[in-house]
């Protein structure tokens, strides 16, 4: 098994990335053709040195002049490419992650009508193409992103002079969830697309994971920093079969708390964020009947789920235990088609495997479950034990 991680200390862009995914490893040759028959550029790919560091350089040469693209032309542009099928949905998510920033920036609801500017150019499609086509073809179970550097001052673009990060980058780190930092380089370190690739592929984590190291991969930036201006790539072996996770436990006892405010905070916890909530009926104190409250979070969720609990039950203070590493399945989510008297329905299914791809489980979506045992009158227990059972022949 192998993780990928992305340790953007220095940021990232588009080309950067690409940069990177090349050196640990990917089909330079495989990628350059796909992207110079995607869309009108021609790619160069050399080595430099960046303060001391050997990176790619990856060049996309474009038109000089180019029309301002709409979202529904960029999306018709990755659809006409005939691209593989993941590369093809990463990509149309990645677009659609800027498209849906751009337009919560701009007060623009109407995806139809947004036009992209410099994220609609030749270049920003090719580094989407080309980075959702190397990242898959290196093959990881998983792909981290440590905080990423973001710059600072202020940046010209269509729209005028804009902080650092610019607002639709801050979108999407916020969509993505993704952890970064400002600085001191008076300059825009972290792009829009860059910011959008890394949402769509990565998740956070505060330090990189345990493992053993099997490549190192740097992408270089175009500005000459104090700095090296790279960005770096590792992929690892993890030590174990199993995922490592950073986790905090939250716990209070709740005494004089009804079952409907209970129910309620139950709920809310988990709007909020909280991995798992569980309220364990417990007897305190002089024999009063209560309920200790444990909730699973991360540790950037916890000060504000304390609060919650803190707020809704009258609690006088929440256990905050120190973080811990938990191990877990690596899992995804798939979407099967399964028939059911003869009718055909869709239903997302939960897999999870160790770290070696052995299938540990496979877990029918309850909702999507639900919502076809209404459609066809079959007990929701039967649909789901028919999703599982198709499930597990696509992809034991």
């Amino acid at each position: 098994m192998k993780s990928l991680v992305f340790n953007p200390f220095s940021g990232a862009a588009g080309d950067m990335i690409l940069g990177c995914v090349f050196d640990l490893g990917a089909d330079r040759e495989a990628v350059k053709e796909l992207i110079e028959a995607s869309a009108p550029v021609s790619v160069d790919i050399r080595e430099v040195v960046k303060k001391g560091i050997k990176a790619l350089d990856v060049r996309i040469n474009v038109p000089e002049k180019e029309h301002v693209r709409t979202y529904p032309e960029i999306v018709d542009l990755v659809k006409a490419a005939k691209l593989p099928s993941k590369t093809e949905a990463s990509a149309l998510d990645i677009f659609l992650k800027m498209a849906e920033a751009e337009a919560a920036v701009h007060g623009q609801p109407d995806l139809e009508k947004l036009h992209f500017h410099e994220v609609g150019q030749s270049d920003a499609l090719a580094d989407v193409i080309g980075s959702s086509a190397a990242i898959h073809s290196l093959n990881c179970d998983s792909v981290h992103c440590t905080p990423i550097s973001v710059g600072s001052g202020t940046i010209e673009c269509a729209h005028g002079t804009l902080p650092v990060p610019a607002p639709a980058t801050l979108e999407i780190l916020r969509r993505g969830k993704l952890y970064f930092r400002g600085g001191s380089v008076n300059k825009e370190l972290l792009t829009p697309t860059g910011a959008a690739i890394l949402a769509h592929f990565a998740k956070p984590v505060d330090t990189f994971p345990q493992g053993r190291v099997i490549a190192i991969g740097y992408g270089a930036g175009d500005a000459e920093l104090q700095g090296p201006n790279v960005l770096q790539g590792v992929l690892l072996e993890p030590d174990s079969h199993l995922i490592p996770d950073i986790i905090e436990v939250l716990e209070t006892n709740a005494d004089d708390v009804s079952g409907e405010v209970l129910g309620n905070l139950f709920e809310e916890l988990l709007s909020m964020g909280a991995r798992d909530v569980a309220i364990i009926p417990a007897t305190m104190k002089k024999g009063r009947p209560a309920h200790i409250i444990k909730v699973i979070a991360k540790p950037e969720d916890s000060a504000k789920l304390a609060r919650k609990i803190i707020v809704e039950t009258g609690s006088l203070g929440v256990r905050v235990m120190p973080a811990r590493h938990r191990l877990m399945a690596a899992r995804n989510i798939e979407r099967i088609k399964i028939e059911l008297e003869g009718q055909e329905f869709e239903t997302a299914i939960k897999i999870a495997r160790d770290s070696e791809g052995v299938l540990l489980n496979i877990s029918a979506e309850f909702e999507d479950c639900k919502k076809i045992a209404k459609i066809s009158g079959i007990p929701v227990r039967e649909v789901m034990h028919r999703a599982e059972e198709v499930a597990r022949n696509l992809f034991s």
